[in-house]
C-alpha cells in the first residue's frame, strides 16, 4: 500500500495506491491522521491506483470526512472504480461522501 499526501493549491492532494486491507490501514493512518484537522482545507483523494478497501480504511476516511466538515471544508473522491464504489454503497458511505 503507498499512501501520500501533498499540498498543492491550498488543498490536500492524498494518493491511495494498492490494497487498503486492514494490516495497511494501520499504516496509512499514521501518515493520514494529519488530515484529521485540516483547518479548513479542501482535501482530494485520488483512488485511481486503489484495488481494495477494508473497513478499516472506511474507518480513516469517515475520521478525514468528520475533520474537514467541522472546519467548513470537503472531502472529494476521485478516480473510485466501480468495486470500491460499490462497498461505498453497501455501507451508506456514498451519500456521505462527494465523488468525481
Amino acid at each position: 500500500m503507498n499512501t501520500k499526501i501533498e499540498e498543492i493549491d491550498g488543498k490536500y492532494l492524498v494518493t491511495l495506491e494498492g490494497e487498503m486491507d486492514t494490516v495497511a490501514a494501520i499504516e496509512s493512518e499514521e501518515i493520514l491522521k494529519s488530515l484529521y484537522k485540516t483547518d479548513g482545507k479542501e482535501v482530494i483523494i485520488d483512488c485511481n491506483g486503489l484495488e481494495y478497501i477494508a473497513s478499516s480504511g472506511l474507518r480513516i476516511l469517515l475520521g478525514i470526512l468528520k475533520g474537514a466538515k467541522a472546519s467548513g471544508s470537503r472531502v472529494v473522491m476521485r478516480g473510485v472504480n466501480d468495486d470500491i464504489k460499490n462497498v461505498f454503497k453497501l455501507t451508506g458511505f456514498i451519500s456521505i461522501f462527494d465523488f468525481e
